[in-house]
């Protein structure tokens, strides 16, 4: 039969594993104990009649023990899911407690407070953002030191080989043939000295542009007199007496500066060239020919 007076004896004077003796106090480290000292009331293995709160994943738990489950310890506790509302809670620690001890109803009462409040803590610090502090080793620190100095050793080395090439391309110590061992580095040298290439690819697209045309003055009709007569030679001789004209007129304009309007009147003098048309008449009866130039 089980007695609580001689298991108090046996743990408190002679060993109790878990006991925790400090310069503040005794202390109990068992998961049931109620206030979490080491005392004849708050023991869970001396008192055969026993009650406690605990924490399951943030739900809370009323754990009752009796003597008439002593014998069987896998139905030695007793459990009974608390409600997340505090007064509801209370009132069922009231309700399955009325008979007990007025000692372990208020422990149970007060460990359920403080637990209430250490899960609105809990719930707060995990909404809140806080910043994280990560240590680096010092090894990696200083290879990633060594890294960027040969790095930056790199870089520079390039670059003065690149500035050389470029020096020796400008005094011809290549020569005009060179080899394009680098395709960009030759595209980019062109293009800071001398401009950005056409494309070859790019499709050409067809201006139309309306132009006003070019009439024959009003002067050159009225000169116009209707169609000669004469005979072939006559006409061959007329023929080229215009073309020593013409000859002589541009002769004589090659002393003169090229300014814009003798330009536009010369377009428009081999225009009228080359629009004159031969007219050839022939009359059966008198068996002569006319010619005429339009």
């Amino acid at each position: 039969m089980q007695n609580d007076e001689v298991i108090w004896q046996v743990l408190r004077h002679k060993h109790c594993s878990y006991m925790a003796k400090i310069t503040a106090g005794i202390f109990c480290r068992n998961e049931y104990n109620l206030t979490g000292i080491c005392n004849r009331s708050s023991c869970p293995l001396a008192n055969s009649r026993y009650a406690t709160i605990r924490d399951h994943d943030g739900v809370f738990y009323l754990y009752m023990k009796t003597i008439e489950r002593a014998h069987m310890p896998n139905k030695l506790w007793e459990r009974v899911k608390l409600p997340r509302n505090y007064e509801k809670a209370l009132e069922i620690i009231d309700k399955n407690l009325m008979y007990w001890p007025k000692f372990l109803v208020h422990k149970a009462k007060q460990r359920l407070t403080k637990m209430t409040q250490m899960r609105i803590r809990m719930r707060k610090l995990a909404l809140k953002t806080r910043e994280k502090i990560m240590t680096t080793p010092r090894k990696e620190k200083k290879r990633e030191a060594r890294r960027e100095e040969k790095a930056e050793k790199a870089a520079v080395l390039d670059k003065n080989i690149e500035k050389e090439l470029l020096e020796r391309l400008k005094n011809g110590t290549y020569g005009t043939e060179i080899v394009n061992a680098h395709a960009e580095a030759f595209n980019k040298f062109i293009e800071q000295f001398e401009g950005p290439e056409m494309d070859v690819n790019e499709e050409y697209e067809m201006e139309t542009e309306f132009v006003e045309g070019e009439y024959e003055e009003e002067d050159d009709m009225e000169d116009y007199n209707g169609l000669p007569t004469g005979s072939d030679d006559d006409l061959d001789d007329g023929d080229e007496d215009d073309d020593d004209d013409a000859e002589v007129a541009v002769d004589r304009k090659r002393g003169r500066k090229d300014s814009k309007y003798a330009l536009k009147k010369q377009e428009r003098d081999a225009k009228k060239k080359k629009g004159r048309v031969l007219v050839e008449v022939e009359h059966e009866d008198t068996k002569t020919r006319q010619k005429a130039i339009l």
